[in-house]
């Protein structure tokens, strides 16, 4: 055990975010660089080291938090960043964009503000990757055997990092321009540099492993066509198809999924762009949709200079803290403030839009929404309590519906979709089409960045057993496993 009284003596400490009147006027990460490591081994100290660590139940990944924990506190930095790659191929995505479920499983947290522990893990992967502790780790012999995976998110990534560590040759194909999938133009920079990224495609492509942009599968190439180059598949094209809103001026110019805007602004710092297509600047900015995509359409507006921001979120407001129905250590609905938020803007709950309203060239101007509850289980419009806002951009940011079906992928491969749309798969990963397996928000629908990680390691062992006939591969969750939630 790190520190035995840790617990007792020492508060919880997070990381330090810049003023806020600082960082909106760039897109650099919100939090003040190097501000963890000089607390940070405290904060592992408070680590109680459970005989039962729930903290493995919250989180998909089985990672040895523990044990990292320890390491961590004695500042033993190059073995936490070994037991934190035992399980996780890329802390430093889940470290800045997880909602930490371990958290909320920690024992600490039954009477006490639990272990940082997603604070740990970032400061823990940043020190390795300062030490040059990350290094490649290309396979010792190869099998002779031939991978494509479909998509290069969290969940095709680990698919394609586990299976090239193990021998295959694995080439991995994304439509957009550059790797990354939502990592890369769905996460705002503020909350992820791409840097990140970056340094993670160069140690893949140092193990092996190759990457095909500007390649979707079903349209540029031909999924069968596909099938009979490579001795097996992972579709990893995630859940893309947004979800929509469906009310009168829903044409109107103004009105765009969040996947239309969140990309331009990031290919606005990749350099691609000088001004994205679809500002917020001096624009009164509604989004539709109160979870972590919302959030980031948030964050951007701020960013862009909209002159307002209104968050609409249908459901009621969370409790700050946990219901009964939601006990420890289930992940709680609570209510959440996201540095997108601390900067700013209105957030409304219990409400439901009702229609657009535009100007006489087609522009929207107006939001109408009326609060709503729910009553008998049905949700309700409250009469007499319509209102309207102004609105002359709007971002619906309400999730997915599952993967793209309109490229043909789907379709020429002659997979079998569940009754949520998903593509089904065994307990193996496997589809229904022989070597073709499927892993993340494409079978398991829309998802944390935890799972689709956990996923990808996973369906990787179904991979490698159907190329060998064994696997030495770890398999942390299974196709049916959700999260610890009542």
């Amino acid at each position: 055990m790190a520190d035995p009284k840790g617990f007792l003596t020492t508060g919880r400490e997070v990381a330090r975010t810049r003023p806020v009147g600082e960082r909106v006027k760039d897109w650099n990460e919100v939090y003040v660089p190097g501000s963890l490591l000089p607390i940070i081994s405290k904060q592992a100290g408070r680590c109680m080291d459970c005989g039962i660590p729930f903290c493995h139940n919250g989180c998909p990944l089985g990672n040895l938090i523990p044990e990292w924990n320890d390491y961590a506190y004695r500042e033993d930095w190059s073995a936490a960043s070994e037991r934190l790659h035992a399980t996780n191929n890329f802390p430093e995505f889940t470290g800045r964009l997880c909602p930490a479920p371990c958290e909320s499983a920690c024992v600490l947290g039954i009477n006490q503000p639990a272990v940082t522990i997603k604070n740990v893990e970032v400061s823990i992967i940043d020190k390795a990757w300062d030490s040059g502790d990350v290094t490649p780790q290309p396979p010792e012999r190869l099998s002779g055997k031939t991978v494509a995976v479909i998509g290069s998110g969290p969940a095709g990534l680990a698919a394609a990092q586990q299976l090239t560590r193990a021998g295959h040759t694995v080439v991995v194909y994304e439509r957009a321009d550059r790797i990354g999938g939502l990592l890369r133009y769905g996460i705002p920079e503020f909350k992820m540099e791409k840097s990140h990224i970056n340094r993670r495609i160069e140690q893949m492509r140092a193990e092996g492993t190759k990457f095909r942009t500007e390649t979707e599968i079903g349209r540029d190439i031909d999924a069968a066509k596909l099938r009979r180059r490579y001795d097996s598949i992972v579709i990893a094209a995630g859940a893309t198809v947004s979800r929509d809103l469906p009310v009168p001026g829903r044409e109107l110019n103004g009105v765009h999924f969040a996947m239309e805007y969140l990309p331009l602004a990031n290919k606005v710092q990749e350099g691609d762009l000088t001004v994205s297509p679809i500002t917020a600047e001096g624009k009164h900015v509604v989004v539709i949709g109160g979870g972590d995509t919302g959030a980031d359409c948030v964050g951007t507006a701020h960013r862009q200079g909209a002159a307002s921001v209104t968050q609409l979120e249908i459901m009621p407001k969370p409790g700050e803290d946990r219901n009964a129905n939601q006990p420890w250590p289930t992940f709680p609905m609570l209510y959440k403030v996201t540095s997108a938020h601390e900067e700013g803007g209105e957030r409304l709950y219990s409400v439901s839009t009702t229609h657009f309203e535009g100007d006489e060239d087609g522009n929207v101007q107006s939001l109408h929404l009326i609060e709503v509850e729910f009553k008998d289980g049905k949700l309700e419009q409250k009469a007499g309590t319509e209102r309207v806002i102004p609105a002359q951009l709007v971002t619906l940011a309400m999730g997915f519906t599952g993967t793209d079906q309109a490229n043909g992928l789907v379709q020429q491969f002659g997979l079998e979709l569940d009754e949520r749309g998903n593509i089904a798969r065994d307990e193996d990963y496997a589809t229904n089409v022989d070597g073709v397996y499927v892993a993340g928000d494409a079978g398991r629908g829309q998802s944390l960045i935890v799972w689709a990680i956990a996923e990808g390691r996973s369906a990787a062992r179904g991979v490698d057993r159907f190329l060998t006939g064994a696997s030495a591969l770890p398999a942390p969750i299974r196709p049916t496993d959700r999260s610890l939630m009542v």
